[in-house]
């Protein structure tokens, strides 16, 4: 495959899996930070994969810092590449434009409204709006919203998990009555892949075959990290508890995020690589040999 694909943020934990899994060979990145948007040099760049963001939520980053780093900047180099003669641009956002509440009561698509609940989101979503109204026939935009994603390396919500499960060998969620849906990097290299590759233009969801529960999710870390856990049921009080004094706790290990990504599995015709079966057994190795000693 000859397209040249440029990457706008160099050495991200998805830029680096991408790198690892995809079917591309001809891929170049971009430090936007040090070189800045006068400086990226679309030549020959079929094309562009915008993954630079501020990922994390925090109180210390302003709704306008939001805004003008995930929103205004994919905007700013998507304007300045369809001018260079850029054919296709990839814009990497998230299912957290749906918004917490939706998520964690109701099977969000495609098509689902987004009604984002936090600056992050909020950025996301404008975002995509503005890309989308640059789209024409001679330059395609495509956006990938993505819940959760792993492989190795992979930080935040995920490497607590993992370290939950190394460290405590009893872990109260058996039976737990929440799902997820959640993405590992190998698969989501090949979601962008094939749209790529078929220039498919809109917006489309990334998961794994199917979502996992959370009992389900720990059991295969625990397996990953040849770790013995014993999983027993929270009781009602306890999560009961969790659910009011500690919210935010509460969302992060009890709460479910599903999304049903069917209409995109059908208009890209792809069959997904990796088990999250294998998915999980990639990190927790990687985990186990680097971060995990």
């Amino acid at each position: 495959m000859n397209r040249k694909i440029l990457i706008i943020g160099k050495n991200s934990f998805i830029g680096k899996g991408y790198i690892e899994y995809s079917r591309y060979s001809s891929i170049e990145e971009v430090d936007i930070k040090s070189l800045g948007i006068e400086g990226i040099n679309f030549e020959g760049v079929d094309t562009v994969l915008h993954l630079a963001a501020i990922v994390h939520q925090s109180g210390r980053i302003s709704k306008q810092e939001y805004i003008r780093i995930n929103s205004d900047l994919p905007v700013e180099v998507a304007i300045r590449a369809r001018k260079a003669g850029v054919k296709q641009f990839v814009f990497i956002s998230t299912t957290k434009v749906y918004g917490d509440e939706q998520l964690m009561n109701m099977v969000c698509s495609e098509q689902t409204e987004c009604k984002p609940n936090d600056s992050y989101g909020l950025s996301k979503l404008m975002a995509e709006e503005r890309l989308i109204a640059l789209d024409t026939p001679s330059f395609t935009v495509s956006v990938i919203r993505t819940p959760l994603v792993y492989g190795k390396g992979v930080k935040a919500n995920m490497l607590s998990l993992m370290k939950l499960v190394r460290y405590i060998p009893f872990l109260p969620f058996k039976g737990v009555d929440a799902s997820r849906s959640i993405t590992f990097i190998g698969n989501l290299a090949a979601y962008i892949d094939r749209v790529i590759e078929i220039r498919a233009k809109g917006i489309f969801l990334a998961q794994d075959e199917r979502p996992v529960s959370v009992e389900e999710l720990v059991n295969l870390i625990a397996i990953g990290l040849k770790r013995k856990v014993v999983i027993f049921p929270p009781g009602k009080f306890l999560i009961s508890l969790i659910k009011k004094f500690l919210p935010a706790i509460y969302s992060r290990l009890y709460g479910s995020s599903e999304v049903d990504n069917s209409l995109t599995i059908n208009a890209l015709g792809l069959n997904i690589p990796y088990s999250t079966r294998e998915g999980i057994e990639v990190m927790t190795n990687y985990y186990r040999c680097f971060d995990g000693k």
